[in-house]
């Protein structure tokens, strides 16, 4: 017995797992770059300011990744719930988690973050135009 997959089923799955992959490699690069350095990814006091690596293309990779796994979660699962509940959600972690991490990293980090704000966007794409 053999299951035919309709092309558009395998483009489907082909986009849900890219975005999925991607996001899960996002992440984990993030972690691996505090872990090299020694700081710790939440809940601690940054020991080090992390530019390198992935955080030289994005300053929040693992808030990226995340959303893409999200958004990939929502294209295999076939959810435009799930899918239109993505902005709400960046929105919230913009606003409520990374707005003050970042202010979090002014105080701790002083010019050397402020520079680093100026050259890395905070996501791959500006947002807004304050990014």
């Amino acid at each position: 017995m053999s299951f035919a997959v309709p092309e558009a089923d395998l483009v489907h799955w082909i986009i849900a797992g890219s975005l999925i992959l991607i996001g899960l490699a996002l992440a984990a690069a993030g972690v691996r770059n505090f872990s090299r350095a020694a700081t710790p990814v939440r809940n601690e006091p940054a020991r080090a300011l992390v530019t390198t690596g992935i955080h030289g293309w994005t300053r929040n990779p693992i808030y990226l990744g995340m959303f893409l796994v999200y958004g990939g979660i929502g294209v295999a699962a076939r959810s435009p719930c799930t899918l239109i509940l993505t902005l709400p959600l960046a929105i919230t972690i913009r606003y409520g988690v990374v707005a003050r991490e970042e202010a979090y990293l002014e105080r701790r980090f002083g010019d050397a973050y402020r520079d680093f704000k100026a050259r890395v966007r905070r996501w791959l794409w500006h947002l807004s135009w304050r990014s």
